[in-house]
Parts: structure tokens; sequence; C-alpha cells
């Protein structure tokens, strides 16, 4: 067995220091007490905003709506069918925008308003969810 010095030692210590990296990721996290009809009924995520895109541990999305003081409702984009009770959630910090653009037309989207259709979309105007939509321009009926 080889023996080591002390200025071995330090040297190692002193080497393993230096490639230390230490980095700390706060991440606002939940739990889902209850999931159903499209809603989860999450405990956490104490710093979530209203309209802010949550991500549940099985790649699913869903928006943070029903703000109450011990828990958040949570309405499940793409249906939610993997999510379980006791699933762990965490916190986006992105608000759902929706977007805006005559690019759109002729797309076929998801619910998050990305193309399925294999088709990319060029330029992107997006506006926060409860901003002023547009009004639907009057129109006569051909009845």
């Amino acid at each position: 067995m080889a023996t080591l010095h002390a200025d071995e030692i330090s040297n190692i210590i002193r080497e393993r220091i230096e490639q230390y990296t230490r980095e700390v990721k706060v991440v606002n996290t939940g739990t889902v007490l209850q999931v159903g009809d499209g809603i989860a009924r999450i405990h956490g995520l104490d710093e979530v905003m209203a309209g802010e895109l949550v991500e549940f541990e099985e790649d699913m999305i869903g928006i943070a709506l029903n703000l109450e003081s011990n828990n958040l409702g949570v309405v499940l984009i793409g249906g939610g069918l993997k999510i379980q009770e006791g699933s762990s959630v965490k916190a986006t910090r992105r608000i759902v925008q929706i977007p805006e653009s005559e690019n759109y037309l002729g797309h076929v989207l998801n619910a998050l308003a990305r193309p399925i259709d294999g088709r990319e979309i060029q330029k992107k105007v997006v506006q926060g969810l409860s901003q002023h939509v547009r009004e639907v321009k009057k129109r006569k009926s051909k009845a």
C-alpha cells in the first residue's frame, strides 16, 4: 500500500476544491393532490402566477388558473391521462401566450398553438392570454 505525504494530500484537496463547481438551482415545485376532468389540484407552487404554464413530470403541460391559499387548480393541456396523484409539478415562470398572426392561417395546431402539420410558422407575434382579443368582424347572414 502506497503512503501519501502531507503535501500530496494537500495538493489533492486543493485540486478538488478548484475543480468543484457548486450549482444551486431553485425550482418552485408542487405535488398533485387530485386529478380528474381535465383539472389537477396542486399543493405547493407557492410562487406560481395566474396564467402561468406548469410542467408535470409526465411531460404534460397545464395552465395555473385557480390560485387558492392552500392549493391551486390547473387546467391540463392535452388530456393529462398519465398524471397521477403524487406526481410532481414545477413552475416554468412563463405566462401563457397566444399567437396572433396571419401566418397561422392554414396550419393545424395543438392546444399550445404549436404546429403539428409538419410545416414551420415563419413570423410569430404573441400576446398574453388576458389581453384584449380582436373582435370578430360583423358579417351578414346568407339566410
